[in-house]
C-alpha cells in the first residue's frame, strides 16, 4: 500500500462556465485524479451531469478522471462514460444487485472499478468485494448535494476498512468524499484514506485553485 495521498478535485463544486479551464488549473496545481459526480434525480436527490461533460473534460486533461456514479441501474451507464473517457467508475453497492458481475463489466472495458458506500452502509456489505476493486469510495456525507459538513463518526469507519485492505493484503485505494477541507485532511489520512476528493475546499472565491490544493496538501504531510 503506497503511502502518497492523492487529491481529487470533485468539479461538482467548479465553475460550469468555466470548466475546462478549472479542470486545466487543478492540474497544474498538481492534482491527481479530477473527481466526476454524476447523480439521476433518482438514487440521490440532485442531478448533475451525464457521459458529455465527461467527454469534454476528457480533452482539457491527462489525469485520470475518477468518475462516482451516484444513480439508479448503474450498469446501464458504464460503457458509455467508458468510452467517453473515463478512467475509474465507482458504483454504489446499495444501487446494486450483482455487484460482482457489474465490477466484472467495468473491468472489462479497461477501466478501473471502485465500489462506493453511504454513511449508513456497513462495511460487511462490500467484505466479498474487496478481492475484486481497484478502489473503494467512503462517502462522509450523504450523497446528493455539495458542500455539506463531514460526518466525524465516518473516521472509525475510514480506520476499520483500512485495517480490513491491510490484514488481506489487498491493493484497493481508500478514497473518502465529503466535507474534506485542510482542517479533515490530516484526520482522514490518519485514520487510512489515500484519496481525498475536495469540492468547496478547492473550488471556491476564497482562494486560487493551486492555493487551495496545496494547502490541503500541506495539511496532511502531502
Amino acid at each position: 500500500m503506497s503511502d502518497k495521498v492523492k487529491l481529487a478535485p470533485s468539479i461538482l463544486s467548479a465553475d460550469f462556465a468555466r470548466l475546462g479551464e478549472q479542470v486545466v488549473a487543478a492540474a497544474a496545481a498538481g492534482a491527481d485524479y479530477i473527481h466526476v459526480d454524476v447523480m439521476d434525480g433518482q438514487f440521490v436527490p440532485g442531478i448533475t451531469i451525464g457521459d458529455g461533460v465527461v467527454r469534454a473534460i476528457r480533452l482539457h486533461t491527462t489525469l485520470p478522471l475518477d468518475v462516482h456514479l451516484m444513480v439508479d441501474s448503474p450498469e446501464r451507464q458504464i460503457e458509455s462514460f467508458a468510452q467517453a473517457g473515463a478512467d475509474i467508475i465507482s458504483v454504489h453497492v446499495e444501487a446494486c444487485t450483482h455487484l460482482h458481475r457489474l465490477v466484472t463489466q467495468i473491468k472489462g472495458l479497461n477501466v478501473r472499478a471502485g465500489v462506493a458506500l453511504n454513511p449508513s452502509t456497513s462495511l460487511e456489505t462490500i467484505r466479498e468485494i474487496l478481492p475484486f476493486v481497484d478502489l473503494v469510495l467512503v462517502m462522509t456525507v450523504n450523497p446528493g448535494f455539495g458542500g455539506q459538513t463531514f460526518i466525524p463518526q465516518m473516521l472509525d469507519k475510514i480506520a476499520c476498512l483500512r485495517e480490513l485492505l491491510d490484514e488481506r493484503e489487498l491493493k484497493a485505494e481508500l478514497e473518502v468524499d465529503g466535507g474534506i477541507n485542510a482542517e479533515l485532511a490530516p484526520k482522514v489520512v490518519q485514520a487510512g484514506a489515500r484519496v481525498l476528493v475536495a469540492g468547496a475546499a478547492v473550488f471556491n472565491d476564497k482562494e486560487s485553485i493551486s492555493q487551495a490544493i496545496e494547502r490541503i496538501r500541506a495539511s496532511c504531510g502531502g
